[in-house]
C-alpha cells in the first residue's frame, strides 16, 4: 500500500522520543487510537482490494493523508517551499506509480550524488597509493610527519563543513557543490608539485576546506527525495561509491604509479596530476511525478517542508539546533565508533609494504579488503532496517575489532606475512555503520535547520575522530604498533558501552514520554496540539 498517515512522521510530537526498537525519533498520537475503528475498516477493504488485484483500490486516497481530519493545513509546506505548487492532500496515486518514480529518483539523483562522492574520495584516497610508491621519501619525510599531515587535513575538513552546509543551505546545493568540485579538483591536481613537508601540509589544508561540508551537503540533498525508511539504503551506497573509489584507485594507482621515471617525474607525482581532474534541465520528472514526489515525502515527514531549498538558518536557529541535546548521544558516537579501524585504514598500503610487497602487490591486495567493506556496509545498512535496530547493530562493528586488535596486539615479528595480510584485510573490511548513524541523525532532526546542522555536526565529530585516529599509529611504535594497538583496545571496548548506553537513553526517554502522552485527556492532546510552541523534535 502506499505510504500514508500511518506513516509515523506525519504524527504529532510530544517530545523527541526513540523507537522502543530503534534508534529515531518515534512520534505519539492519539488519533490512531481514537479513529482506531476507521483505520480496521480502512485496511479490512483495502485487504479485501488486495485480494481482487485491483491495483486502483490501493491507490492513496484523501482521507489516507492524516490520522486525523484537518491536519491538512498543520502540516501543509511553507508558502516559499519549492514543492508548495504540487502539494495536494487529496492527491491519490498507485503504489506501482510510485515505485517507478523511486527507480527513476534512483537513477537521476542517488546515482548522480554517488558519483560526485566517488570524485571526492578519488581525490582523497589516491594518498594511500601514493604512500606506496616512497612519496615520503622522496619528500624527505617520515610517518610523523604523514600523521601531521592528515590531521592538518582532518581539522580544516571538519572546520568547514558547518559554514560550508550554512552557504549550501543558503545558495541551494546546486549552485554550491560544482563550485566545491572544480575548486578542489584544482587543487588535488597540484600535489603532483609537492616539494616538501611545507606544500604538503598547505595542499592537505586547502584540499580539507574545500572538500569540508560535500558529504553533508549532499546527505540533506538526498533527504529531500527520499522518506525515512528509504534514506538508509541509499545512503549506504553513497558509501559504497565512496568504497568503489578504493578499489578504482588501486587500478588506476597500477598503471599510473608505472610511470615513475617518465619525464624524470615519480610516479605517485603522475598518480596526483591525473587523478585530480576526474569528476564527473527541465524534463526529468512530468508533472504528476512531481505530484507523487512532494505529496509522499511531506505525508512521510511534514517537518521537510518547514523551509525552502535556499532559505538561510538565523542566528536563532543555529543556536537552537546547536543546543539540541537530544542529538549530542549521535554526535558522541561519531567522535570515537570509528577510531579503531581508522589506524590501519590508514596505513593500509605502508603495512603492507613493510611486509615486502611490491607497490604494485601492495595497491592490487588492498582489493580485497574494499570488496569486503563493500559488502558489509550493504549487508548490515539492511540488517538494521529489516530488525529495526540501529544502535544493537553499531556493536557489531566493534566486537568486530576488537578480537582483531587483540590478535594484532599480540602478533610476533615472526609472523608470516599472508596472516599479516588477512587480519589487515579484516580491519579495513569491518562493519562500517556511518550510513545507519547519518540516517539516525537526519530521522531524529524533526525540522530542516536541525538537519542541516545536525548533519554537519555529526560529520565534523566523524572527521574529529579521524584526527584522533591517525595519530595513534607512531613512528616510533612500528613496525607492531603495540602501544596504539592497546589504545584502540581501549577505545573499541568504550565504544560497545557507548552504543548500548545511547540505545537505553532514548529507549527510556520514548517510554516516559509515551506515559505523558498516554496520561493526556482527547481534549487535552487537542488542545496541546493546536496551542503548542514547540518546534521540530521538541513538539
Amino acid at each position: 500500500m502506499t505510504r500514508a498517515g500511518a506513516g509515523s512522521s506525519t504524527r504529532p510530537l510530544l517530545a523527541p522520543v526513540e523507537a522502543p526498537g530503534d534508534g529515531h525519533v518515534s512520534l505519539n498520537s492519539f488519533e490512531k487510537k481514537e479513529y482506531s475503528d476507521t483505520e480496521s475498516e480502512r485496511q479490512r477493504l483495502l485487504d479485501e482490494s488486495d485480494s481482487d488485484g485491483s491495483d486502483d483500490a490501493r491507490s492513496q486516497g484523501p482521507y489516507q493523508t492524516f490520522e486525523v481530519f484537518g491536519d491538512e493545513s498543520r502540516y501543509a509546506p511553507v508558502e516559499q517551499y519549492e514543492g508548495r505548487h504540487r502539494y495536494d492532500p487529496k492527491f491519490e496515486w498507485k503504489p506501482k506509480e510510485e515505485k517507478k518514480l523511486v527507480r527513476k529518483l534512483d537513477i537521476r539523483i542517488c546515482s548522480w550524488v554517488c558519483f560526485m562522492f566517488l570524485a571526492l574520495q578519488l581525490d582523497r584516497s589516491n594518498i594511500y597509493q601514493a604512500l606506496s610508491d616512497n612519496m615520503l621519501g622522496d619528500l624527505g619525510m617520515n610517518t610523523n610527519d604523514y600523521n601531521t599531515g592528515q590531521a592538518i587535513f582532518y581539522v580544516f575538513f571538519l572546520t568547514a563543513e558547518l559554514p560550508s552546509q550554512l552557504i549550501s543551505k543558503k545558495l541551494g546545493p546546486e549552485r554550491w557543490v560544482p563550485v566545491q568540485m572544480v575548486s578542489w579538483s584544482v587543487v588535488a591536481s597540484c600535489q603532483a608539485f609537492l616539494t616538501g613537508r611545507t606544500s604538503f601540509f598547505a595542499c592537505r589544508a586547502l584540499l580539507g576546506m574545500l572538500e569540508g561540508g560535500f558529504i553533508p551537503d549532499n546527505i540533506l540533498y538526498l533527504s529531500y527525495f527520499y522518506t525515512g525508511s528509504e534514506l538508509p539504503i541509499r545512503l549506504g551506497f553513497f558509501w559504497v561509491s565512496s568504497q568503489a573509489t578504493n578499489i578504482i584507485s588501486a587500478f588506476l594507482a597500477f598503471g599510473l604509479l608505472r610511470l615513475r621515471g617518465v619525464y624524470g617525474l615519480a610516479g605517485w607525482r603522475w598518480l596526483f596530476g591525473l587523478e585530480g581532474w576526474f569528476r564527473g534541465k527541465d524534463g526529468w520528472f512530468n508533472e504528476r511525478e512531481e505530484r507523487i514526489m512532494v505529496n509522499r515525502i511531506i505525508r512521510d515527514d511534514p517537518s521537510k517542508g518547514d523551509m525552502h531549498n535556499r532559505e538561510a538558518l538565523s542566528l536563532r536557529s543555529l543556536w537552537l539546533s546547536l543546543t539540541d541535546y537530544d542529538m549530542w548521544p549521535i554526535y558522541l558516537l561519531g567522535l570515537s565508533w570509528l577510531i579503531p579501524s581508522y589506524p590501519m585504514t590508514q596505513y593500509l598500503t605502508l603495512h603492507l609494504r613493510s611486509l615486502e610487497y611490491t607497490t604494485f602487490e601492495t595497491n592490487l591486495l588492498t582489493i580485497p579488503a574494499y570488496v569486503l567493506f563493500i559488502i558489509q556496509i550493504l549487508w548490515w545498512t539492511w540488517v538494521s532496517g529489516k530488525t529495526d535496530q540501529r544502535f544493537l547493530v553499531g556493536v557489531v562493528s566493534q566486537v568486530w575489532a576488537l578480537p582483531i586488535l587483540i590478535v594484532l596486539e599480540n602478533l610476533s615479528e615472526s609472523t608470516a606475512p599472508w596472516i599479516k595480510w588477512g587480519l589487515s584485510t579484516l580491519m579495513v573490511g569491518h562493519p562500517y555503520i556511518h550510513a545507519i548513524l547519518v540516517a539516525i541523525t537526519s530521522r531524529n532532526a524533526g525540522s530542516v535547520r536541525t538537519r542541516t546542522v545536525a548533519s554537519a555536526l555529526y560529520n565534523m565529530c566523524v572527521q574529529a575522530s579521524n584526527v584522533i585516529g591517525s595519530n595513534i599509529y607512531r613512528d616510533e611504535d612500528k613496525p607492531l604498533y603495540r602501544a596504539g594497538n592497546k589504545v584502540l583496545i581501549v577505545i573499541c571496548c568504550y565504544n560497545i558501552c557507548l552504543f548500548i548506553g545511547a540505545k537505553v537513553f532514548y529507549v527510556s526517554k520514548n517510554s516516559s514520554r509515551q506515559k505523558i502522552w498516554d496520561s493526556m485527556s482527547t481534549q487535552e492532546k487537542q488542545t496541546y496540539l493546536k496551542t503548542t510552541t514547540d518546534q521540530g523534535n521538541k513538539r
